[in-house]
Parts: C-alpha cells; sequence; structure tokens
C-alpha cells in the first residue's frame, strides 16, 4: 500500500465521521502521519503490533463537526515522480494548506523546506 491510500483512507473516514482508522505500517506512513499530526490534520496515532503484523492506529481531527483534512491533491505518483528546487515549492492555498515533501533529510512540510533551502519530491498537498 501506498501514501496514496492512507491519505484517501483519511479523508473518507473523516467524511463519514468516524473516530480513528487502522492501517498498515510503514516507515514512510508513519513519518507522513507525524507530519500531519504536528500540522492538525490528524489528532494522534499509535504503533502497535509486532513484526510483519504492525499496523498504525490513527485518530482523526475534527474541527466543528467538519473534518480537518478538506482537501487533497497528489503531485507525485508511483509512476510519476516530481521533483522541485525549494525556490519552486510554492505556499498552497495561500499559506492555509501545506505540501508534504520527501526529502535527503526525511518527510518535511513546504515551509521547512524552503526554510532549510532544499529540495525534494513533492508528494502531496493538503488544505
Amino acid at each position: 500500500m501506498s501514501y496514496i491510500d492512507l491519505l484517501t483512507q483519511l479523508k473518507n473516514a473523516q467524511a463519514v465521521g468516524k473516530e480513528r482508522i487502522k492501517y498498515s505500517f510503514s516507515k514512510l506512513d508513519e513519518k507522513i502521519v507525524s507530519v500531519l499530526v504536528e500540522n492538525g490534520f490528524v489528532a494522534g496515532f499509535e504503533k502497535k503490533g509486532r513484526g510483519p503484523k504492525k499496523f498504525l492506529d490513527i485518530i482523526l481531527a475534527y474541527e466543528k463537526d467538519r473534518g480537518a483534512i478538506d482537501g487533497l491533491k497528489f503531485i507525485s505518483t508511483p509512476s510519476r515522480r516530481i521533483y522541485k528546487k525549494h525556490q519552486l515549492i510554492r505556499p498552497v492555498r495561500q499559506g492555509f494548506g501545506m505540501a508534504v515533501v520527501s526529502t535527503s533529510q526525511g518527510i518535511m512540510t513546504d515551509k521547512e523546506v524552503r526554510k532549510k533551502k532544499i529540495g525534494g519530491q513533492v508528494l502531496f498537498e493538503i488544505w
């Protein structure tokens, strides 16, 4: 499964009002969820299980009975990867959203990438 499946499940679960979801564990997904927690799109998560049966238990965030995720736009896909320099990564929705970028220093938001002046693969935009 890819990060695209994870984000789609998050958005769909929020649309129907679920409190939490379980998702199979990968290090990339764990880092993406931790960035979403830091920015308020997800309330929290726990890593559970052992060995090949590890999974992420993700607690969804809501604002006034609406999901915290209003929209998603996937930039890079497994078949088409988009890399950008830090100068070309622009604020999402005039700063109300964020882009998540995979860099040589890990998964970061667009603001962190511009601050550290490093580029990378733009994974998705969320608002």
